[in-house]
């Protein structure tokens, strides 16, 4: 089950990543629930290959409060447009990294990072169940509505609060389905690949999230995007008390070193 939501997922992002290498919008005419949140200032910091990979449902550039010198990973970076977005805002002594499966996207991502110039940024590839970064080694984790892409969410949550320093915090934006949707019910308004079937309920998401030992968890409403599902920006952090609980890394987590190698499927369209 889970390497065929994998191969799913894979498929879809890496012909969204072709078109956009083909010139074309990679959404086509499906649904891209956040791109419009993107400020036309944000915009103009990036390539346009970036900007047309944004396949998200919001922005989470805007919730993350980022600062000069912190270290910054984008769980499904896809064509790189929350990193260099980052990259820029952590400065020269800061760093962001994306992090995804897609080698199409990979590609995509490091084309836009040298179109951009930027050199505060690595690309790594691989799953977000199994992160290949050391624990305690970032102070923000971002993501863009690919969180309810994952197979494992679980384990994405248990790595999240892995690779956090004591007082790192997350700014996600992602879909998440009214408590009363059943999973059969989500799966009827959507697809897994475009971000619905796969989607948690709000109780799931923050049950997760503390699960995983993380605090302060809220979800805040952005906008709908179907019946009974919202793009909702989730925050949580994690303090010293939880970083002594030493979360154990997935299998394979810390196996590759970064390393200048990307990938992308981020977010959903």
């Amino acid at each position: 089950m889970t390497a065929d939501i994998h191969e799913t997922v894979r498929l879809h992002y890496a012909e969204a990543a072709l078109s956009v290498g083909a010139g074309d919008s990679c959404c086509g005419d499906a649904p891209n629930y956040g791109s419009a949140l993107y400020s036309t200032l944000e915009h103009d910091e990036l390539p346009d290959a970036a900007v047309m990979a944004s396949l998200g449902c919001g922005n989470p550039i805007a919730v993350a409060d980022l600062h000069e010198g912190e270290r910054v990973l984008d769980l499904g970076s896809g064509g790189g447009i929350d990193v260099l977005l980052s990259a820029k805002r952590v400065g020269p002594t800061g760093r962001a990294f994306g992090l995804d499966m897609t080698d199409e996207m990979l590609a995509l991502a490091q084309r836009n990072a040298a179109s951009a110039g930027a050199t505060n940024v690595e690309f790594l590839r691989g799953h977000i169940e199994a992160i290949p970064l050391p624990a305690a080694s970032i102070d923000v984790v971002i993501s863009n509505c690919v969180v309810n892409l994952a197979a494992d969410k679980p384990a994405v949550f248990r790595e999240i609060a892995r690779v956090l320093r004591p007082g790192g915090r997350i700014g996600i934006t992602d879909i998440v389905a009214d408590d009363s949707l059943t999973p059969e019910r989500r799966a009827e308004l959507g697809s897994y690949a475009g971000c619905i079937a796969g989607a948690l309920s709000f109780t799931e998401f923050r049950m997760g999230l503390e699960a995983a030992g993380l605090a302060d968890v809220t979800l805040t409403i952005s906008h709908p995007v179907a019946e009974g599902m919202y793009s909702v920006i989730v925050k949580a952090r994690k303090t010293a008390a939880e970083a002594e609980m030493r979360v154990p890394a997935a299998p394979g987590a810390e196996a590759a070193p970064p390393s200048s190698c990307g990938c992308g499927s981020g977010g959903c369209s």
